[in-house]
């Protein structure tokens, strides 16, 4: 009930349109009931013609003030039984029409808003959750809940509510026809109420479980394919396609079965419903019968009484339906408000500051990391203390997973520190607000992120309204500008998903011109060149060395000649600054600076470059395993 409530709230802003489409679905069924009724008067009067005309009661059964006589409802132009009930039919279906399109349409207009509402909503706490967020929960899931979930609920609350309310309301508005006709003989239906009710709870509970499996088994799908065609290049190269195809056939399989099982379950209500109705039909033609021979109930009364009968068939048969899309609806938003109630682990505070520049320093004290997992704590970062002042470039070295990329991407907060704080001008990052903050920084990522947009877009990211003269002269400092030119269409030519359609080096060099464009103090480069060739990144160095003036710079590499012009180097090991200083102040202290620096300028065959020396490295992480060809960097 919890879930419906909620998914119910979204609907408050169309609330004219949902009370106007209830209400005109509603007139849908008690005109389709009141065309039903218009049957008693053709058997009576229509059909027989000597039978006098001075009323033609609906309800003849009722007392007189309330058996809805025709011939004071009907112009009185209208002389004979014949032109009453036939203007009657033709006016009441024309009226349903109406009011069964507009209402359709309100009820729809309705269902839809609140469906991209909450589609909107979902979308926006994901993006704007943590990268945390975005670790725990696998992009195939995400998309899932995203498309198939609420493709789930705006099914239900769309196009079967729609048809849900004309059949409801005409159901209510029958079944008092039904009792109004049939007297006692009605009252009988009351012994299978229980039995619809009940089943039907039975059968929607399992349909909701099974409509879940059903969605997990969708997502794992989609994981799959997310995977298997980002890495299309990955699986050919590694020549397992075959392993992969029998991998999505597993899962396709599992979703079948889950399918399946669901069906199963589903295809329960019609036969059931179909069972339910012949017996209740069957048992009040007997009673019929008796009533008729003992003079209770004429027969044209009989006849309609069955007719209405029979014209309830079909609601309560579709009931079961309904009832279905509805639980799988719910099972469906299960995923989608779990989502929703997921608390992020960087909030914005409220009345938090406005940075409104970096004038000063960023100041890392006593800055601790950490995170869960199902195996327990895990310490990424221990005790931090440090100062980047403004203007100052500084180089973080260390081996792979000493948390040098965690550094620095707790300054614009992508996570929040575990113990410690950051300060950047002596205002705790917590307290600022989040836009201020992430405006005073730019980041040149290891992995170059694009979008399939052209290239001038690419580089505006952000700044949709940035004119294109400013994005040209972001491109030339970027050393980008020629080979943009060079392109079908220049600053306009669509550069495909994830830039496929551009090298290594002219993709980054596209993100180092978004980077300058974007204009922030702050400066981080996460290993920007350790992916690319000598002449790519001769190209992106100079690049970068644009892009660094004026700004305070923390840069990653991989390679001693990235961060050899750093006014200091901090060499982080197992989470802990082991050495800080100038390039010349740490090939006097730090063993690990000064066995990469001597690997990468001493040449000849001794002893710090033989085999056993490339293998001490590697034991202590300082170099990764492989052969390391001549004239080759080293990787720290």
């Amino acid at each position: 009930m919890k879930r419906f409530l909620r998914l119910a709230s979204y609907v408050a802003p169309y609330w004219f349109q949902s009370l106007a489409g209830v209400i005109l679905l509603a007139a849908v069924g008690l005109l389709e009931a009141l065309r039903l009724l218009i049957l008693g008067p053709v058997l009576s009067t229509v059909l027989n013609p000597g039978v006098n005309t001075t009323s033609i009661p609906l309800f003849p059964k009722l007392p007189a003030p309330y058996q809805f006589d025709l011939l004071k409802i009907v112009p009185s132009h209208f002389h004979n039984a014949w032109t009453v009930v036939a203007f009657a039919l033709i006016v009441s279906t024309l009226l349903k029409g109406v009011c069964d399109y507009v209402g359709t349409y309100m009820v729809n207009y309705a269902g839809y808003g609140m469906i991209t509402d909450l589609r909107n909503h979902l979308y926006e706490t994901i993006l704007k959750s943590s990268a945390s967020f975005f670790h725990k929960h696998a992009t195939g899931t995400i998309l899932s809940t995203l498309i198939n979930d609420v493709e789930r609920v705006q099914t239900a609350v769309s196009a079967v509510l729609g048809e849900f309310l004309q059949q409801a309301f005409t159901f209510i508005f029958t079944i008092a026809a039904v009792i109004a006709l049939g007297g006692r003989l009605s009252w009988a239906l009351l012994i299978f109420v229980p039995v619809v009710i009940t089943s039907a709870r039975k059968i929607g509970r399992s349909v909701r479980v099974r409509t879940r499996t059903g969605q997990d088994r969708v997502a794992e799908i989609q994981n799959i394919l997310h995977e298997t065609i980002t890495g299309n290049r990955i699986v050919k190269a590694f020549s397992t396609e075959l392993w992969e195809i029998l991998r999505f056939k597993k899962a396709a399989r599992r979703l079948f079965r889950a399918n399946l099982r669901s069906v199963r379950v589903q295809s329960i209500s019609s036969p059931l419903m179909d069972v339910i109705g012949s017996v209740a039909i069957a048992l009040l033609l007997w009673i019929g019968r008796n009533e008729i021979k003992a003079g209770r109930m004429e027969m044209q009364t009989f006849v309609v009484f069955i007719i209405a009968l029979f014209k309830l068939y079909d609601p309560v048969r579709k009931f079961a339906f309904f009832y279905n899309s509805f639980q799988q609806a719910m099972g469906a938003s299960v995923s989608i408000f779990s989502f929703l109630d997921i608390e992020d682990d960087v909030r914005e505070k409220s009345r938090a500051h406005t940075l409104k520049s970096f004038h000063d320093k960023i100041a890392f004290e006593n800055l601790g990391f950490s995170y869960s997992t199902d195996e327990g704590e895990h310490q990424i970062l221990h005790e931090i203390n440090l100062e980047v002042r403004r203007g100052e470039m500084l180089a973080l070295v260390g081996p792979s997973g000493a948390g040098k990329s965690t550094l620095v991407n707790l300054i614009p907060r992508f996570y929040d520190a575990s113990s410690g704080r950051i300060l950047i001008d002596g205002y705790d990052v917590r307290v600022l607000t989040l836009d201020s903050l992430r405006k005073q920084v730019a980041q040149v990522t290891q992995e170059t992120i694009l979008f399939n947009d052209t290239v001038h877009n690419n580089i505006a990211y952000g700044q949709p309204d940035m004119a294109r003269d400013k994005v040209e002269q972001a491109a030339k400092h970027a050393l980008a500008h020629e080979f943009i030119l060079k392109m079908p269409h220049g600053y306009d030519t669509v550069i495909g998903e994830k830039g496929f359609r551009l090298s290594g080096g002219e993709k980054q060099r596209i993100a180092i011109a978004r980077a300058v464009l974007k204009n922030a103090p702050i400066l981080i480069l996460d290993e920007a060149t350790s992916a690319l060739d000598t002449e790519s990144e001769s190209l992106v160095q100079a690049a970068l060395s644009n892009l660094m003036q004026g700004r305070t710079v923390m840069v990653i590499a991989h390679r001693l000649s990235t961060v050899r012009r750093a006014t200091r180097t901090v060499v982080l090991e197992n989470g802990r600054i082991s050495a800080i200083g100038s390039h010349e102040e740490l090939l006097q202290s730090s063993p690990t600076y000064q066995r990469l620096y001597e690997l990468q300028f001493v040449g000849g065959a001794g002893p710090e470059t033989g085999p056993d020396f490339r293998a001490d490295l590697q034991a202590s992480g300082a170099v990764g395993a492989g052969t390391m060809e001549s004239g080759q960097e080293p990787y720290l």
